[in-house]
């Protein structure tokens, strides 16, 4: 297993660090997936680093990243840079996917040879699936998009917090596992509220020419399931597994403990519509 990290300037004080994982090729080149986190989450979350180690046994060479803004820094795996975290908008998300296939297609990552650049894809879990339609949609020369219990509309923020940022310029969400508040300010409610039309997630996956896999686990969060529908009855060309028993993480936690068989049929879904996608 070749294990190799990297990371991109991307402007003022921010950097996008990320993991290359690829098995030797045995004969035809690898095609490449970008893996998404989602919202208060990172590339080293729990099975993350297990899935990309997965998928590059399976011929899929793997790049898992930290967006520039998610509130991990150096650690990475504390959130230690919320401020950060309370500017972190799609559009934010999006340059920073720019970016990243931009050093991809300059030779600037560390791929081995055997990888094709050209074959590239992106998977997102939650808000990255999101992140990974967005992208996709946006960018023809993505092969297809993956999501993982993917969002289907961008806005995540309810009015209560809507009205605490409206009255004190930053509201908080609390994270059940490390006990912080996480600050969302103005300009994440901005750029939602703003680009409404162009985030419209149902409108892109119809519009989009690439293949799309939805794969959902049938006991995540009601409005990720009914969402999950709707994308796929709307898309053009997409297929939509349901994950038995599955919930919004794969019945896995943070930290990694293990496997489970809902996540390995997460990933043979996916290392089988990379391998053989629709067209």
């Amino acid at each position: 297993m070749s294990h190799t990290t990297f990371s991109i300037p991307a402007g003022e004080d921010l950097t996008i660090r990320g993991d290359v994982h690829a098995m030797e090729s045995a004969g035809a080149a690898q095609p490449l997936l970008i893996f998404c986190h989602g919202f208060k989450g990172f590339k080293d979350w729990g099975s993350f680093p297990y899935v990309a180690e997965e998928l590059a046994k399976r011929g899929i060479a793997t790049i898992r990243f930290n967006f520039s803004c998610n509130g991990v820094g150096e650690s990475l795996t504390d959130f230690d840079e919320l401020e950060k975290f309370g500017r972190n908008t799609y559009a934010r998300e999006i340059a920073d996917l720019t970016l990243l296939t931009e050093w991809i297609a300059a030779g600037k990552i560390p791929l081995p040879s055997y990888v094709d650049k050209t074959k590239l894809y992106v998977l997102g879990h939650s808000k990255g699936g999101g992140d990974a339609i967005l992208f996709g949609a946006g960018n023809p020369h993505i092969a297809g998009i993956v999501t993982w219990n993917g969002i289907a509309h961008v806005n995540l923020f309810d009015e209560k917090l809507r009205q605490q940022i409206g009255e004190n310029g930053v509201g908080y969400i609390p994270n059940a596992r490390t006990g912080q508040n996480m600050p969302i300010t103005h300009v994440v409610i901005d750029d939602v509220d703003n680009n409404a039309q162009e985030y419209d997630l149902l409108e892109k996956v119809s519009a989009m020419q690439q293949p799309l896999c939805i794969i959902i686990g049938e006991k995540d969060f009601v409005r990720l399931v009914e969402g999950a529908k709707r994308l796929h009855a709307v898309a053009k060309n997409s297929e939509l597994h349901w994950i038995e028993g599955a919930d919004h993480t794969f019945n896995t936690r943070h930290p990694f403990s293990g496997t489970s068989p809902q996540l390995e049929a997460a990933i043979e879904q996916t290392a089988a519509f990379v391998r053989h996608p629709r067209t």
